[in-house]
């Protein structure tokens, strides 16, 4: 199996709740960097003796972290065969989520910009502050910090915008984490920071049309970079 992105730890039997739970903490984000990097590839098989052996860490705290990427969608669990990783979007689910993301995005962004404070704008300018590009063929520890500014980012303008149903309906969709494991190691992030930048600065100006169409655009633009992903998958029979 290939490197940890994480450091693992040794530990005795008798551990406190506090101790567990970073124990957990860590063992999610070790399973999930090898769910996103592909060496645990959708549909395989998750042998929890075998991870527990690899991650050195004992089955308690990684089975909470097996739950935790079954409720993100991550791992699926079959009764008495055990998890597994679940498998990439489909062309279909790919299009149902683009659907669900412009029913919400482009009003959001809209909303934010009638809303937005001077204390909105200065988190705005401080997130899109632009990152290194990661590149090419990079793995996910290497996009991470990118991945997490999306992420970020998309959250902050469903906060301005100031509905909570619909920041909770996103966070449960668990977009961002599902569009990653199908662009891996595909050079994404310039088309996309420039495209943040239209959206902030539509936003920070107080501009909802041009807020709601600059997320349009994203949306559109991502979704089309997505569909060549999966259009190439299938014809190299991945």
């Amino acid at each position: 199996m290939a490197s940890r992105s994480q450091p693992v730890m040794k530990f005795g039997a008798h551990l406190t709740p506090a101790s567990r739970a970073v124990l957990a903490d860590q063992a999610y984000l070790s399973v999930r960097a090898l769910i996103m990097d592909h060496v645990l590839g959708p549909g395989a098989h998750v042998s929890i003796d075998g991870l527990a052996r690899e991650l050195n860490v004992s089955q308690t705290p990684l089975r909470e972290a097996l739950a935790w990427l079954e409720a993100e969608g991550l791992l699926r669990k079959e009764a008495l065969r055990g998890y597994f990783v679940s498998p990439l979007l489909t062309k279909r689910e790919l299009d149902d989520l683009f659907e669900f993301r412009l029913r919400l995005e482009p009003w959001s962004c809209a909303r934010a910009a009638e809303r937005v404070t001077a204390k909105d704008r200065s988190q705005l300018r401080r997130e899109s502050t632009p990152l290194t590009v990661a590149p090419a063929g990079a793995n996910y520890e290497q996009h991470k910090l990118l991945f997490a500014h999306d992420q970020r980012l998309h959250q902050l303008l469903f906060a301005i915008a100031g509905n909570t149903f619909v920041a909770e309906a996103y966070d449960r969709a668990h977009c961002h984490l599902h569009l990653y494991r199908l662009s891996q190691r595909t050079d994404v992030s310039t088309q996309t920071a420039d495209e943040h930048r239209r959206i902030v600065s539509a936003v920070i100006e107080g501009l909802p049309d041009e807020a709601c169409n600059a997320m349009k655009d994203h949306l559109d633009r991502s979704r089309r970079r997505l569909v060549t992903v999966l259009e190439t998958n299938e014809v190299l029979g991945h």
